[in-house]
């Protein structure tokens, strides 16, 4: 009668543990993605662009003003430089805050 209720609990202890994993990792993730979409609505404020006379440019967001020109302005430097473009060229050609 042992091996008898050994082979009946084990046919059913599998599928509960897996249904309560499966319920646990479901909770887990709903709870995170949450947490992940309401931080994405705290952003910064302000955006500028900065472009070269050739080559990529770069978009940029800041809690202020010239901290986006900043932010652009060395993005332009870079993306330029790595593009084949003209670094030395770059400027901001595009800045503005949102309400």
């Amino acid at each position: 009668m042992t091996a008898n209720t050994v082979r009946h609990c084990s046919s059913w202890i599998l599928p509960s543990l897996l249904a309560i994993i499966l319920a646990m990792m479901a909770g887990c993730s709903g709870k995170a993605a949450t947490a992940r979409y309401s931080t994405l609505s705290v952003g910064s404020s302000c955006y500028a662009k900065a472009l070269p006379t050739s080559g990529e440019g770069g978009l940029a967001w800041g809690d202020t003003l010239n901290m986006a020109r900043q932010k652009s302005l060395s993005n332009c430097i870079r993306y330029a430089g790595r593009s084949g473009g003209t670094p030395d060229t770059c400027q901001v050609v595009l800045a503005e805050c949102k309400n």
